[in-house]
């Protein structure tokens, strides 16, 4: 038999490279795989090995038809036996493999804004202070009037309001209805019905018509604080500030505090704190503008005016109040560059922090 082109050998040959291949299967895909490269009509290995029997003399066929007629029907049922098996342990649709690990579900994160908020909020808190929320919609008499800018007053030009009505000379019965430009409106609500002390911080949205660049957006987030008592002072606000920012930026700033004007205060001053870029030198800085101080609120001993308005006794009654910008406090910390990055809502951003 050594002559002819087919040798009995060949057939235990396929015989035992199918076995060791059907062995390794994992997958009908790979079962499916094996089936055509061994049955496929066209060009499987057995159906090569009976095309080689017509090459055969008349009496060797009969023999080798027999061995490749068996080689191919154990290959049929050794094919259908682990297609059972493999269906067998495949999961049903819509099953759970418990034995997975679990899927990480995606946290959400504090937004920086409500972060500096809430930390904000956190300070004054156990400073004693009580947190109040009021309407963003406010009337012009506690937005402005009661807190010494009359109609015409040219500090209103620097908060170029967003009014809803007409801003027709107001007062307390006929208000002309606005966006509130800062919280201090709040500040006035709350002393009209209540008598001193008062110790308070107003945060919120508030609104202006300021043009959207880097810094400044037409609607911002701020918190604003009030104290109220008998002989409270200068040294009070100082005090009190300079502790807060401290606690807020770190033991390492430095701190300043300089005079200013604000209608409602007198006298007025601005808090900075050293630039954490440069650490305060100024040199080739961008950040604080090669000043090495960034402002980060202003405040002030409240005016006389202003108790008056909502009827408190000037003469036996003293008072500070401040205010910050959530957005630029939030800035400065985290060193975002533009303020659109915090209304975005890009996820990269956000993922940060």
């Amino acid at each position: 038999m050594s002559d002819t082109p087919l040798d009995p050998s060949d057939i235990d040959t396929h015989r035992a490279q199918f076995r060791e291949r059907l062995a390794a299967l994992r997958s009908i895909h790979e079962l499916k795989a094996l089936a055509d490269e061994y049955l496929g009509r066209k060009s499987g290995k057995v159906t090569a090995l009976m095309a080689k029997l017509r090459e055969l003399p008349r009496e060797a066929k009969g023999e080798f038809g027999a061995l490749i007629n068996t080689l191919k029907q154990e290959l049929e049922a050794s094919l259908a036996s682990k297609r059972e098996a493999l269906e067998s342990t495949q999961m049903p649709a819509g099953a759970v493999d418990v034995t997975l690990p679990g899927r990480a579900l995606p946290l959400g994160r504090v937004h920086p804004l409500m972060q500096v908020r809430q930390q904000v909020e956190d300070i004054f808190a156990r400073m004693g202070y009580e947190i109040l929320e009021g309407p963003e919609v406010e009337d012009d008499y506690h937005n402005f009037e009661a807190l010494n800018m009359p109609q015409d007053h040219p500090a209103r030009d620097m908060q170029d309001t967003l009014y809803l009505a007409a801003p027709v000379r107001s007062s307390v019965g006929t208000p002309a209805t606005l966006l509130r430009t800062h919280t201090s409106g709040m500040q006035i609500r709350y002393m009209e019905q209540h008598q001193p002390p008062v110790r308070l911080i107003a945060p919120g949205r508030v609104y202006r018509r300021d043009g959207l660049d880097l810094t400044h957006s037409p609607m911002f987030s701020q918190i604003e604080g009030l104290v109220v008592g008998e002989r409270v002072t200068l040294a009070d606000l100082k005090g009190t500030l300079v502790a807060f920012a401290l606690e807020l930026f770190g033991l390492d700033r430095q701190t300043r505090v300089r005079p200013s004007f604000f209608p409602y205060t007198e006298p007025s001053a601005e808090v900075d704190i050293s630039c954490g870029s440069c650490g305060g030198t100024g040199i080739n800085c961008g950040m604080c503008k090669r000043t090495g101080w960034l402002e980060i609120l202003g405040s002030g001993m409240v005016h006389p005016a202003v108790f008056e308005a909502v009827g408190y006794d000037p003469e036996r009654y003293t008072g500070f109040a401040f205010g910050l910008g959530i957005e630029r406090v939030a800035m400065l910390r985290y060193g975002i560059p533009n303020i659109r990055l915090l209304f975005e809502n890009d996820p990269r951003m956000l993922a940060q922090f």
